[in-house]
């Protein structure tokens, strides 16, 4: 018995002795390393050559935990979780696809109601919808639904805030949970974290938000828009500040910045570092600390000098005389500084993490603006000396067709919205990137036309292509008598003359009934007759009877030699995208009343073809009765020889280019249509003023573009032999 306690007394004792050896020292190491990590927790390193280094933050401001203001990773994904329940959402989860099916992509605004509060910029996007030529008043027609409830400023500190919404779209039978719903802000949160909140569920509604970050964005779902001013335009907009005669010299400065800088809170952190990269030579970094009422408890010892600075620069003779602007990040992360670099040609030099910009879907930014990071601020000025000076002027090109395309008033900000989901119901009909980046823009790029770049006027060069070598000839014909006059028989014989001649299409837009085919004259081109309507707008209808790129449009007492139908279509071949013609027109603006003018006087300027006689692409007869509002095709049916007003205008708001004048004979000169007899002065003359100042009214500018050139044959009335000349006819009287 004492034999084995002795046994297991030493069995303890040897157990004890191998954990002492071989795991206390372990443990050791553990406590050690411990205490070390927690030291170094605790203690901001001392460097050696600290001395010689510049300091930009005090050692205490680094060791301390930061702006408890400023929301972690985790406390964002947390808040957004709980503001976006339905943050899986996508177009085929999430959209009812059926509902578009039967009326195609109509849009229904809820009806507003009378004591509804709403702001002068939710007003202006709900009247831009009902501009559209979308909108339905029908909700049984709809495919997309807005509210009426203003949901742009959802900062509950703001005196816009709305109370109550989620109560208030629980009533509405439409909602649906907010399935095929559009949800329009501009601001969510407020001080001091500025969280997305919206202070309502959107449930599968489609968010349209400014300032989004990537974290919370749902692609191919969710759109972000820029954030605008409340004094933005309806409609047009502002040129850009880099006009197209006109190569930018060497700019004053390369970089430059002036705004306010925030002492505290969110977005304080890139602010506050600006002042490191200003070099008060070709580099201006300005910020004042003048921001909020309390901003003199939280000043520092750089207040004083930045505000003495910011009062020595004018903010736009920055925008205009530098290169490239930073537009940091605010309290949120979008800035107004955004559109006004992208009007002024000022590069944006975006600092603002997280990000999703404007439109990305569609806009390439990468062709526009320079994407920083705000932790790598310092590396700004070196990163834009590097871009070459070709580089530089397509930048700012682009930021010009951006900014005139997608962004200059409200309409397109809505309408590039609206296009964006379309885009998404049908994919094998969606503009291309190419589409969205080059001239005119997806706007004015129907995809429901071609998704082949070869059918559209505008890329021909681009591509190094060229039209259609033949046109069809398309008359309209009024006549009351029921049959066929001298004119038009004339008309037909040198049209079908014409080598490049494919077809003549007959628009019979009499009462009566059009002649038998046997009363028609033979020609060696196939004749078609084609029943219209009274209206004048039909003459601009897309006919699927017109296969030819170019279309040439006449009308019944339009008269023309075989010769001067060749050699303006040669011109216009080299010019698909304008309309080319013979009897011009120009506009002016008359400053005793204080509105535009319209004279059919011959002078040496025009800015108007008339369609009576002119060359034109076909696209153009599918952007006037698609892109156009029915409103505007009411107009033209109402007024004396209007349509040729909206498609002079139609095409220059495409174009930005004016239209081309060809040689003519004399005799064509003295010989008026009957329908245009008034144009040189009376009610006709007078109803075409109305026209005009209607419809730039209705695009919220003067689109067209003035020209003094005419372009001749050659030897065009020179003193040499007819024999030597390739069109003689045209210098007969």
């Amino acid at each position: 018995m004492q034999t084995r306690k002795k046994y297991i007394f030493l069995a303890l004792l040897a157990s004890w002795l191998l954990l002492f050896f071989f795991g206390g020292d372990q443990l050791h190491r553990f406590t050690f390393f411990s205490e070390r990590k927690a030291e170094a927790q605790r203690n901001w390193p001392r460097w050696t050559d600290q001395s010689l280094l510049k300091s930009f933050a005090d050692p205490e401001e680094l060791q301390s935990d930061g702006d408890p203001s400023v929301p972690s990773p985790r406390e964002r994904r947390v808040a957004q979780l709980s503001i976006y329940k339905n943050s899986r959402c996508r177009m085929e989860t999430c959209f009812d696809f059926s509902r578009c099916e039967k009326h195609g992509f109509r849009v229904f605004t809820y009806p507003r109601g009378r004591d509804q509060p709403i702001s002068e910029s939710y007003s202006k996007i709900l009247t831009s919808i009902e501009r559209s030529r979308y909108y339905t008043p029908n909700p049984e027609e709809a495919c997309l639904f807005i509210l009426s409830i203003d949901t742009l400023d959802r900062d509950h500190l703001s005196g816009q805030y709305i109370h109550n919404v989620d109560e208030k779209i629980r009533g509405f039978p439409l909602w649906n949970g907010g399935r095929n719903h559009l949800i329009f802000n501009l601001y969510s949160g407020t001080w001091p974290n500025y969280t997305e909140d919206l202070g309502f569920d959107i449930g599968q509604a489609i968010l349209a938000k400014a300032s989004f970050y990537t974290e919370s964005f749902r692609p191919g779902f969710d759109i972000s828009i820029p954030l605008f001013p409340k004094d933005h335009p309806q409609h047009g907009g502002e040129r850009g500040w880099l006009y197209q005669d006109s190569v930018p010299p060497k700019k004053k400065y390369l970089l430059v910045f002036k705004g306010k800088r925030y002492l505290t809170g969110i977005g304080s952190g890139t602010r506050n570092a600006l002042h490191h990269i200003h070099n008060g030579k070709d580099i201006i970094s300005l910020t004042t600390c003048k921001h909020g009422k309390d901003w003199e408890r939280h000043k520092d010892t750089r207040c004083d000098k930045d505000n003495l600075n910011y009062e020595k620069f004018d903010y736009q003779e920055l925008l205009h005389n530098s290169t490239f602007c930073i537009v940091p990040r605010g309290r949120r992360l979008g800035s107004f500084r955004f559109l006004e670099a992208l009007q002024a040609a000022c590069i944006p030099v975006l600092l603002s993490d997280g990000w999703e910009l404007p439109f990305a879907e569609a806009i390439d930014w990468g062709k526009a603006a320079v994407v920083g990071n705000e932790r790598l601020l310092l590396q700004i000025p070196s990163a834009v000396r590097c871009i070459h000076p070709e580089h530089v002027l397509a930048f700012q090109q682009q930021t010009q067709f951006l900014w005139d395309a997608y962004f200059s008033s409200v309409d397109k900000i809505v309408h590039t919205t609206l296009e964006i989901i379309k885009d998404r119901l049908l994919q094998h009909r969606s503009r291309s990137r190419f589409l969205w980046n080059t001239l005119p823009g997806g706007l004015l790029a129907l995809p429901d036309f071609s998704t082949y770049l070869g059918d559209f006027p505008f890329y021909h060069l681009q591509r190094g292509s060229s039209p259609s070598k033949k046109f069809t000839a398309f008359i309209r014909a009024t006549s009351m008598a029921g049959s066929l006059s001298q004119p038009i028989l004339r008309l037909i014989q040198a049209v079908s003359g014409s080598q490049y001649c494919a077809q003549i299409l007959v628009l019979w837009s009499s009462e009566k009934p059009s002649p038998p085919s046997g009363k028609w004259p033979q020609t060696t081109v196939p004749l078609t007759v084609i029943q219209g309507r009274s209206k004048v707008s039909d003459r601009f209808f897309p006919y699927a009877a017109i296969q030819t790129d170019a279309v040439l449009s006449l009308d019944e007492h339009t008269s023309l030699s075989t010769s001067e139908v060749d050699f303006a279509f040669v011109v216009w071949r080299s010019f698909p995208e304008r309309i080319v013609g013979f009897p011009a027109q120009s506009h002016f603006w008359d400053a005793k009343q204080r509105r535009w003018g319209y004279t059919s006087k011959w002078t040496n300027e025009l800015s108007i073809i008339l369609t009576t006689a002119a060359f034109y692409h076909r696209y153009y007869h599918s952007l006037f009765t698609e892109y156009l509002p029915a409103r505007l095709r009411e107009l033209v049916d109402g007024l004396a020889a209007c349509e040729d007003l909206l498609m002079n205008i139609l095409v220059a708001a495409v174009t930005k280019l004016p239209p081309i004048k060809v040689a003519q004979r004399k005799q064509h000169k003295e010989a008026v249509p009957q329908q245009r007899k008034g144009t040189a002065g009376g009610p006709h003359l007078s109803q075409q003023q109305d026209c005009l100042n209607q419809l730039v009214d209705w695009f919220g500018y003067m689109p067209l573009v003035s020209s003094q050139l005419r372009l001749d044959p050659v030897l065009f009335k020179d003193q040499v032999s007819i024999l030597r000349k390739k069109y003689p006819y045209l210098d007969k009287p």
